[in-house]
């Protein structure tokens, strides 16, 4: 029988996993979907392909995955059905039948993330799996200034874990941006780009906070992507904060409202995340 491809977009809250990657050791999103695809197909391995890779307690609101099901079904059953068997931690929000040359990974334009950094002078219990606690003053239009500093096609080896592996740190970044939410007291940053590093968001909110509360100058982020040295960068940022968003399939809704848009990036095209698989992306 010929198998389906399933195009699936997955949330899920990553506290309890060890990031989306299977593993030898601890539970893993990847691992919980496959175990749920193996209930369903009656003992068939399934397995599925990400967008990219999550660290442990990192999360998720638009993490796209594809698998191929040897027993096809409606897209509305395969919902029902992969819901009903995982865990409260994910939930499958949107399901579409595609050819059989799509592939989450190597056919990602571009992807958005979002970080919230809880701002208020006491810890909030609540918060501390979902957001950073950062209590120290923030100078907001420098902080603002920073974060354009980061946009472009840019060599970021400064915002790159040192064992990534990758050779080629040239990346677009189309958006890089943050809205002070004062009634909540969070900040929440948007990084938008054709690719991401191994934590090269979280390393951008370390060395970003710094900024913004005076312990870097204002224009260091123009400094560090020159020196191309991540040990002069700021620290790697925890990972709760951290929200996968949208994974973008064509340039146009990548780029869309950032100065980018409608621009054909030629030089870019490529720049994925496609990482040496014991990597996680950010």
């Amino acid at each position: 029988m010929e198998k389906i491809r399933y195009k699936i977009m997955i949330q899920y809250d990553g506290t309890n996993f060890n990031g989306f990657q299977i593993q030898d050791k601890g539970r893993t999103v990847q691992g919980e979907i496959q175990r749920v695809l193996k209930i369903m197909s009656k003992g068939v391995d399934i397995k599925i392909h990400g967008s990219g890779r999550t660290d442990s307690g990192v999360h998720a609101l638009g993490q796209i995955i594809h698998f191929d099901y040897p027993f096809p079904m409606p897209t509305e059953n395969m919902q029902r059905a992969m819901n009903s068997l995982t865990t409260d931690e994910i939930e499958v929000r949107e399901v579409e039948i595609v050819d059989s040359n799509f592939h989450a990974r190597y056919l990602a334009k571009g992807k958005k993330y979002m970080y919230r950094v809880d701002t208020h002078e006491n810890t909030n219990p609540f918060k501390r799996l979902y957001a950073k606690h950062h209590e120290y003053p923030i100078n907001l239009p420098v902080l603002e200034q920073a974060l354009k500093d980061i946009e472009g096609t840019h060599d970021f080896s400064s915002f790159c874990a040192t064992n990534s592996g990758r050779e080629d740190k040239v990346r677009t970044v189309y958006e890089a941006s943050v809205v002070e939410d004062k009634e909540k007291g969070e900040l929440i940053f948007t990084f938008r780009g054709n690719g991401f590093l191994y934590n090269m968001v979280r390393i951008f909110i370390g060395t970003l906070l710094q900024i913004a509360n005076g312990r870097r100058p204002a224009d260091d982020m123009k400094r560090l992507l020159e020196v191309k040295d991540r040990r002069q960068a700021g620290p790697t940022a925890s990972p709760q904060g951290l929200y996968l968003v949208e994974v973008f399939y064509d340039n146009e809704k990548a780029t869309k409202g950032t100065a980018f848009e409608s621009k054909v990036i030629h030089e870019t095209e490529g720049h994925n995340d496609d990482f040496d698989t014991t990597k996680s992306m950010v």
